[in-house]
């Protein structure tokens, strides 16, 4: 009803056009964020593989195991969102013409991200930086900006692709 009711009052009185490529301006991008992410989410599945392993759990074991599981589904849920937020916003013709493939990248990173969170399996989150430390690269050259690769100084000690700056 108040979409009619304003299409109307448009009609008689056009109402000044606003658009906006993005949420943010531009060139605030950054696939680090995603990249913590899911080496959180590695390292949330070494602790709980680690609990796992004990031969009696105690009750404050369970309350850590908890915990741990929470934030690999939250760091899970920040990692798709920060992807979409750079394939959505940032991705743009010149950049899906160079690198067509991108959709699908970004579709595995999706599913991946939804297995990590359903299990816990640090060869499938593994899997999930290879699929992130990809974009990242991609996301990189489109800026073109080498990258290199580097094992993170914490754990889970996993290779990382960082821009060179």
């Amino acid at each position: 009803m108040i979409h009619s009711m304003l299409k109307r009052i448009n009609q008689l009185m056009p109402f000044n056009e606003a658009s906006a490529h993005c949420d943010i301006p531009c060139k605030i991008y950054d696939p680090s964020t995603a990249q913590i992410c899911v080496l959180t989410m590695i390292r949330m599945v070494d602790l709980i593989d680690e609990i796992n392993a004990k031969d009696e759990v105690s009750p404050a074991d369970q309350a850590q195991l908890v915990r741990l599981i929470g934030d690999k589904e939250e760091h899970g849920r920040k990692l798709k969102e920060e992807v979409r937020i750079i394939w959505g916003d940032y991705f743009k013709q010149p950049q899906i013409e160079k690198f067509p493939n991108i959709h699908t990248l970004v579709h595995s990173i999706m599913m991946q991200a939804s297995k990590v969170k359903q299990g816990v399996n640090r060869d499938e989150a593994t899997k999930l930086l290879t699929l992130v430390n990809e974009f990242s690269t991609i996301f990189w050259e489109t800026k073109g900006v080498p990258t290199h690769t580097a094992q993170c100084p914490y754990p889970p000690s996993e290779n990382v692709v960082y821009p060179k700056l």
